[in-house]
């Protein structure tokens, strides 16, 4: 039935569950920083899709930031949590999970992600 109505309509279109717009101003704002040299904007955009997935409007933005040199960071409203470097590698979604949370929503179950280290 989608594919069926005209773009228009299919841009327009209101989700049957969304009555109430909503976006929290206060929310924390999480950037990745990646290398294009090395073509790691997949693994940045999966990093950035499970976060919003995750927090959905908890987080106030996920932002891609391309950069060069290897680099590959992320921060939460500014703070460092991750530099491949540093920390010998890339998180793994359920550290990286953990880490966003303990800053940007201290109180947010992350449900079996919480369960599994205990």
């Amino acid at each position: 039935m989608w594919s069926s109505l005209p773009l228009s309509a299919r841009v327009s279109a209101d989700c049957e569950d969304c009555h109430n717009e909503s976006v929290s101003t206060s929310a924390a704002s999480v950037t990745i920083t990646y290398c294009t040299q090395c073509n790691w904007v997949l693994r940045a955009s999966w990093m950035a899709t499970e976060l919003l997935n995750t927090f959905g409007t908890e987080l106030g933005s996920v932002t891609l930031v391309p950069g060069t040199g290897g680099v590959f960071t992320i921060e939460v409203d500014g703070q460092l949590i991750w530099e491949r470097k540093r920390d010998n590698g890339f998180p793994d979604v359920v550290t990286l999970k953990k880490l966003v949370r303990d800053i940007a929503v201290p109180d947010w179950n992350l449900g079996h992600a919480d369960t599994a280290a205990e």
